[in-house]
């Protein structure tokens, strides 16, 4: 298991290496859903294993869903995941004086999506998470499903919430809004079928609109009297290895990704041909560029050939921390220059040097400065297993491209010590 502290050396020579990246985070926890209500078992392969897929299968679990779980033997991360549906049924629920509990932990997406799963059921059901979750919005998704005829308690309308389930409502219609979030709308499609609902997505926000189209897909696509789903690697997650072969391509490293997402679902499989195959353009825009992997392209914009500007960053500022904040601080602390004007961070290239970072409890803030150790000599890392959220064996992949993983003493990790757990 992952010390409390690491420092990252940088690989001793060129890497060549072919990186296999695990499932989807987004993929699998819409997929997870569409299992459950669906009305046969559904094998989910190349599933995520991390803890915000674990989070949302305790909680099937909990409602009484059978879910079998089985090894990958392509990707330690990844499982085969056997889900058993009911036809929009939810076995189990508490009762108005004791309300089943479940706990998200810090997943997104599993806080939205089971929210509006539970209103199908015929119980009493309390979703709650760590203190974080409580302060990320929710507002749009409870006032939908309020108008949708469902009486929810959330005081301030975040979680914890309390959710009275009360079955299907065929031909009930409503909108919302993405402006927050697009997991607001993504809740809604993923149970409308079974619901019988009828849902309008307004407030288009350009940047939340492709997971939007990922869930509308998946809904068509879905085998909903049972069957397999494949699921793809995960963008997101490939954004580091492609990241880590901008770094290290002038010194001659060959770094790609095995069966690289080719579907068109996920918006950050954009950043191979924006960044990494492209002349770098002068500016980058979270609405129309990049998703969640412009913070990999911020960590690297010290080394682009030109000051670079990103903009329509403000969604980043609800999500796990406060990132715009946490990418600034930590940059700065690694010696670049870094300016923050409302919602934008410019960047003008300049040598960094080795610092002692905060991940803010955030698996993309940690993975985003692990990268750069792969370069910047003395990066180290306060609480780096937060990566177990969505890549639990990050630092095992960062380790086979050459570069050594040290704990506080100066000892060099290897085997499980590398696993967030």
């Amino acid at each position: 298991m992952l010390p409390t502290l690491i420092e990252i050396v940088p690989p001793a020579r060129p890497p060549r290496s072919e990186v296999v990246i695990p499932g989807s985070k987004s993929i699998t926890n819409r997929a997870l859903v569409l299992a459950a209500l669906s009305s046969g078992t559904v094998e989910l392969r190349g599933a995520l294993w991390s803890e915000d897929t674990i989070a949302m299968t305790d909680c099937l679990r909990r409602l009484g869903f059978a879910v079998t779980i089985a090894t990958d033997p392509l990707e330690p991360a990844n499982r085969t995941l056997s889900v058993t549906g009911l036809g929009g049924i939810i076995p189990k629920g508490g009762s108005p004086d004791s309300p089943l509990e479940l706990h998200v932990e810090n997943a997104g997406t599993a806080a939205r999506f089971l929210t509006a799963l539970v209103c199908l059921g015929s119980g009493t059901y309390r979703i709650s998470g760590i203190p974080r979750m409580h302060e990320r919005p929710q507002a749009a998704l409870l006032d939908a499903l309020r108008s949708l005829g469902y009486q929810i308690d959330a005081p301030g309308n975040h979680l914890p919430a309390v959710i009275h389930g009360s079955g299907p409502r065929p031909g009930a219609a409503t909108s919302v809004s993405v402006a927050a979030s697009s997991q607001f709308a993504s809740a809604l499609i993923l149970a409308a079928k079974p619901a019988g609902w009828l849902i309008e997505v307004s407030g288009a926000n350009p940047d939340e609109l492709p997971y939007v189209d990922m869930t509308r897909r998946m809904v068509l696509d879905f085998p909903w009297h049972g069957g397999t789903y494949q699921i793809e690697p995960d963008a997101s997650s490939a954004s580091y290895f492609w990241g880590a072969q901008s770094l290290l391509a002038p010194s001659g490293a060959d770094i790609s990704i095995a069966s690289p997402p080719r579907s068109g679902m996920q918006a950050d499989a954009a950043f191979e041909s924006l960044w990494l195959n492209s002349p770098l353009r002068p500016e980058y825009s979270r609405s129309t560029d990049l998703a969640d992997s412009i913070m990999t392209a911020i960590a690297l914009a010290p080394f682009a050939p030109h000051p670079l500007r990103f903009t329509d960053l403000g969604r980043l500022r609800v999500q796990e921390c406060e990132r715009v904040l946490a990418l600034r601080t930590e940059l700065s602390k690694c010696g670049a220059l870094v300016s923050e004007s409302g919602d934008s961070l410019s960047i003008t290239p300049g040598p960094l040097h080795g610092a002692t970072l905060d991940t803010w409890n955030d698996h993309r803030i940690a993975m985003c400065f692990a990268m750069l150790g792969l370069r910047v000599p003395g990066i180290r890392l306060q609480n780096p297993a937060c990566v177990r959220k969505t890549f639990p064996n990050f630092f095992a992949k960062l380790a086979s491209l050459g570069a050594s993983i040290l704990d506080a003493s100066g000892q060099p990790l290897s085997g499980p010590d590398l696993l967030a757990d």
